[in-house]
């Protein structure tokens, strides 16, 4: 063999193989996340933070969808939320887990040493040595923290039932709309409790990260002569559902709704106060609503149930979807309206897609887009560059503000009668203002403001609403806390902020809520519109109830300008009735010429005609006139311009007598009918 060509060989052997393509060192593979998975790592976004706000999350979120449901048909909502506490041997019996004993005690969170056992009895014993000696002397005081034992991090497992009268929901895609994260009904420009399509799903995800136990849904629509009953979890990986049972069933009863039944780990104990009052909140925004709230606890002495009772049968109109404000779309929205549009040419779509633009108005705006553009042109034909072209446009240009119709506020007359049904305050003052526009959205804002009242702690207890949703954490940040504070001067209103027990109730309803995160928390501060609009609704119900206040006040006063003279009312009456007896005696003895008048007072008096009960009597009379007359001259300056009104009866001409009042109710409506 020729050692020059087995050289070369060699070389071209070395030259192919440096050829290959090598993986460099510093290269990484590239990886996806479906969204199941990011919402499962990031559990907190959609406010599943720890195991007790958990529970309350998934409490919220199922009612909020029975709420929904039921409104979408306009049916009074009937919703009934269980909560039944699973202790560890009925879970892993659940699970099909035997019942293991412990082997090394040492080994588990919530064992103690002898060590430090010795040094807990100690203390125990001498808290309580400190304890007896403070008896022994008659000290009273704060008896001393007994030393805390050792806890276990064992986890606390509930299942969660919530059942309503709703809708229900299509046999067919009960999987999806439980089993696929960010898909839903909701989607689209309309004003709803929901808007991301997470909910039951990311309470199904948690379920599955901490008991994976799946969820069962039973369902039945009205146009259906069957019920649906579903078992599945999530493929978190490919964001799929992973059914188990999915079978259709008799219906009966012809019942219609939905029945949600989801175990999950969780803590009652540390959110039981916010889930009660996240259902009394609910309460008062949804009077119309009639909820049934039960915790069931493995001992019976801790079990919790909860009427709430509707108040009324008048409920909101159900909000509308509406076409988006030239002002509030972006380049994406614009291509995506563009793609699902029917509409054939540019002047067709600007005025079916957008709303406050009309054929005239459509027209002038393609006058200015530029000679590239005609009103016949083909919408589907526009490049990238003409679409820009558009945005800038929409922003530049001038459109009337949208409307409010396509919103449903609570009402004054609603939030009215959940305030007065939950609170019981001693004065209510609402108000609901106009709608106007945050980035081409409308909004409205309503308000309600109590004094007094039952379970209401001295201060400000603010309570917040959104999209008739409420809002008990971050506080401190949102918008209507600020303006509560910082912005509203309460003495102008002869409110004091901090003796006075001071509800106050701000529901605000939009399209979009600009919440700060998904977790639906708060409503930022930095949006000027909402906090001028929040500040004008809180300062009406205050002028409300200071006109309230100040009459109040006036009728305090006047009872005890009032107290005050019938006070002194016996000391008068003696004082004068001994000048009037000695004036007796001396007209007795000395007969002395008096007036024939003063004469006969006297000779009334000497003979016991005119009694110290008598003089008692005649100046409370003369009390009563007096105060009248100040009312009444008080009515007159305030602009009353007719007497108070004193009761007229008439007797019935024959038979037994039977009056009438001209002034009650009844009597007007037939006078005037």
């Amino acid at each position: 063999m020729d050692i020059g060509a087995s050289i070369e060989s060699s070389g071209e052997a070395k030259k192919s193989k440096s050829k290959t393509p090598r993986k460099s060192k510093d290269a990484q593979l590239l990886k996806q996340k479906s969204p199941a998975e990011f919402f499962a790592d990031n559990k907190n976004i959609a406010g599943f933070d720890n195991p007790g706000k958990c529970l309350y999350t998934t409490v919220r979120e199922l009612v909020e969808n029975a709420l929904d449901s039921a409104e979408s048909i306009s049916e009074l909502p009937f919703i009934e939320i269980t909560i039944e506490e699973i202790g560890r041997s009925k879970f892993n019996s659940m699970i099909g887990l035997a019942h293991h004993e412990r082997v090394d005690e040492a080994l588990y969170d919530d064992f103690e040493t002898a060590k430090a056992r010795e040094k807990r009895l100690a203390k125990e014993a001498r808290l309580q040595e400190i304890q007896a000696k403070n008896a022994a002397l008659g000290k009273k005081g704060k008896a001393p923290a007994a030393a805390k034992p050792v806890k276990s991090r064992e986890a606390s497992y509930y299942r969660v039932t919530c059942k309503d009268n709703g809708r229900g929901m299509p046999h067919d895609d009960i999987p999806n709309m439980f089993g696929r994260v960010l898909s839903g009904t909701k989607y689209g420009l309309k004003q709803t409790r929901g808007k991301f399509g997470l909910g039951a799903k990311m309470a199904l995800i948690w379920s599955k990260m901490s008991t994976g136990l799946p969820i069962e849904i039973l369902s039945s629509m009205k146009s259906q002569g069957f019920s649906s009953f579903c078992r599945l979890d999530i493929d978190i990986n490919k964001n799929i559902p992973h059914i188990h049972v999915h079978e259709k069933r008799e219906n009966k009863e012809k019942w219609h709704g939905a029945e949600i039944q989801i175990v999950i780990e969780g803590n009652w104990t540390t959110y039981r106060s916010k889930i009660l009052h996240y259902m009394r909140q609910m309460a008062v925004i949804t009077p119309y609503a009639q909820f049934l709230f039960k915790f069931l606890s493995e001992s019976p002495d801790k079990n919790v149930t909860v009427r709430f009772a509707r108040r009324t049968d008048i409920m909101p109109p159900a909000p509308l979807e509406t076409k988006y404000h030239p002002s509030a779309v972006d380049l994406l929205l614009i291509k995506r309206l563009i793609s699902e549009t029917s509409k054939q040419n540019l002047l067709q779509f600007l005025q079916h897609e957008f709303v406050n633009v009309g054929k005239a108005h459509a027209e002038r705006l393609i006058g200015e887009m530029g000679t590239d553009f005609s009103p016949k042109m083909p919408v589907k034909s526009l490049t990238a560059q003409q679409i820009v072209r558009i945005h800038q446009l929409f922003r530049q240009a001038k459109f009337d503000d949208p409307s409010g119709e396509c919103l449903s506020p609570a009402g004054e007359y609603n939030l009215r009668l959940g305030i007065i049904k939950e609170l019981h305050p001693d004065m209510v003052a609402t108000y609901s203002g106009s709608a106007q526009v945050f980035e081409g959205h409308p909004f409205m804002v309503e308000a309600g403001l109590s004094l007094g009242g039952k379970d209401v702690k001295q201060g400000l207890n603010i309570f917040r609403f959104a999209n008739r949703i409420p809002l008990l954490f971050e506080q401190g940040a949102d918008v209507v806390t600020r303006t509560a504070v910082k912005r509203i001067n309460w003495n102008n209103y002869k409110i004091n902020q901090t003796q006075d027990k001071i509800g106050v109730f701000v529901s605000i309803v939009s399209t979009k809520i600009p919440f700060k995160g998904t977790g639906k928390e708060y409503i930022g501060d930095d949006i000027t519109e909402i906090a001028s609009a929040v500040k004008t609704a809180i300062q009406q119900c205050c002028n409300q109830l200071k006109m309230k206040i100040v009459k109040r006040i006036q009728a305090r006063e006047q009872q005890e300008r009032k107290r005050s003279l019938n006070r002194y009312i016996p000391s008068a009456t003696g004082a004068i009735y001994g000048v009037l007896k000695e004036m007796s005696r001396s007209h007795a003895s000395k007969k002395r010429r008096i007036e024939d008048k003063d004469e006969d007072l006297l000779r009334q008096v000497s003979a016991k005609l005119v009694t110290e009960e008598t003089l008692r009597e005649k100046l409370a009379e003369h009390v009563e006139q007096v105060d009248y007359e100040m009312a009444l001259e008080y009515a007159t300056h305030a602009g009353v311009n007719e007497e108070p009104r004193e009761d007229i009866y008439i007797p019935a001409l024959e038979g037994e007598y039977k009056f009438t009042d001209f002034y009650s109710p009844v009597f007007v409506f037939r006078l005037v009918h």
